[in-house]
């Protein structure tokens, strides 16, 4: 469950998210470097129809129509825009509790309850829209990732 406080503002903050997990760290928030999670509890919000998205060029946002920077609900699908743009993805996030979302600029997960990013290319549930998304961006498949 999500903290409801919080030491510092979201603007503070890395990513889009709203407070860390109970007991939980920010991974490498010293260095700027950010460990994605390789699980997630709320997961099971995911939309059950992932095989088909918006592309992620050119989708604006369904609420100002800002261009770019705009990130997919994975549980809704609507494209709203990030917190460097109007925040609509952050207020959409808080009024439904859609917590899990897609970047459409760099294909990142984020949920905003754990206040994390997810590794969808390691994650079983987000693994087939990751690939989609990037089919549809970059025209071929995600290279497989490397496990060191």
């Amino acid at each position: 469950m999500a903290s409801s406080s919080s030491s510092r503002s979201d603007q503070d903050r890395p990513g889009l998210g709203v407070g860390l997990c109970e007991g939980e760290e920010e991974y490498g928030s010293e260095s700027g470097w950010v460990e994605a999670r390789s699980s997630c509890d709320h997961l099971c919000s995911l939309s059950p129809d992932l095989s088909h998205i918006p592309a992620p060029q050119n989708t604006p946002c369904y609420e100002c129509q800002h261009p770019s920077e705009n990130w997919l609900c994975l549980s809704c699908k609507e494209v709203l825009c990030s917190r460097f743009v109007n925040k609509h993805m952050l207020s959409h996030s808080r009024r439904t509790n859609h917590c899990v979302a897609l970047s459409f600029s760099d294909l990142s997960v984020w949920c905003f309850s754990c206040d994390a990013y997810l590794d969808a290319q390691l994650i079983p549930q987000l693994r087939p829209v990751y690939q989609l998304a990037y089919i549809l961006k970059f025209g071929q498949p995600p290279p497989l990732p490397q496990h060191n």
